[in-house]
């Protein structure tokens, strides 16, 4: 028995061992001037530099121009240290959120006398929030979007509650030189059944409500996206031609951008944008 034991703790202290290397391992120090972009790599708990973002111009996003202002004026404050709000952009699929904040990103960093770092997380690695945010605000001198694109939660899904807590800081606050953004179809970021299920089983129903839909409301700017008319469309599609030298008549170009449409049952940016490729091909010339 006592021979069991004996290697019953010699085994449990090897694998404390192999723990503590993994979780207490010093973090490497991240060359911010590698890139103007990163992602962050849950599994190794560090940064990947990005080294070409796929942003399109910002000239070329058609149809959401109020909210190319907004979003655009609350990164340029926050590229000058200037007071901003965390961002939530909402809305129909395929219209430009994510496209937006890259763009928005691209334009501002070219031109800031400030170093302006965008970080994408996945929707999954929310959890780690806390660890990054203590990461980027040792480094004060430069300035850092959080980006989370296609952010929800479902059913069973806790992690909303780290996310509430970062966006403010709790007690600490939130870094000055960190912001958040984030896309997502649902604007209160909960799907309407989840929000159904809580209220059902709740002692207090409103206040159920309240807890979910309070997540929405720790982003101070909210930007909606709405499906886009058939005009909003073709003037993407004559932007996209005219930017990529693709050689096509107008009324040509018009016609078989309303049949791809048709095609697929819907209009959008990213229906538009699945149309230029196509016909880039067909005219032999590269755009990526």
């Amino acid at each position: 028995m006592t021979k069991n034991n004996d290697k019953l703790v010699s085994e449990l202290t090897k694998i404390r061992e192999i723990l503590d290397n993994h979780f207490s391992r010093p973090q490497k120090s991240v060359d911010w001037n590698a890139a103007n972009a990163f992602m962050w790599k849950s599994e190794e708990k560090s940064f990947k530099p990005v080294e070409n973002v796929n942003a399109i111009p910002l000239e070329l996003l058609k149809g959401i121009d109020n909210n190319i202002d907004l979003l655009f004026n609350n990164t340029n404050n926050f590229s000058k240290s200037l007071p901003t709000n965390n961002a939530l952009l909402w809305g129909s699929r395929g219209m430009g959120k994510s496209s937006l904040v890259k763009a928005v990103h691209a334009k501002i960093s070219s031109n800031s006398k400030n170093k302006l770092i965008l970080i994408e997380i996945h929707r999954e690695d929310i959890k780690d929030l806390p660890d990054i945010l203590n990461e980027l605000k040792q480094s004060p001198k430069v300035n850092f979007i959080v980006f989370c694109d296609d952010l929800s939660f479902d059913n069973d899904d806790t992690t909303y509650k780290s996310l509430k807590t970062a966006l403010e800081g709790g007690i600490e606050g939130r870094p000055k030189n960190v912001i958040f953004y984030a896309t997502s179809n649902r604007r209160h970021l909960m799907a309407r059944e989840m929000i159904e299920n809580e209220t059902s089983t709740a002692i207090n129903p409103s206040e159920a409500i309240e807890e979910k839909v309070s997540l929405s409301d720790r982003f101070g700017l909210w930007i909606g996206f709405h499906n886009c008319s058939q005009e909003q469309y073709l003037s993407m599609i004559q932007a996209y031609a005219r930017y990529y030298k693709i050689p096509v008549k107008e009324d040509e170009l018009t016609s078989e951008a309303i049949a791809w449409a048709a095609g697929r049952g819907s209009r959008s940016g990213r229906v538009a944008w699945q149309f230029i490729t196509d016909l880039a091909a067909k005219h032999k010339i590269n755009i990526y």
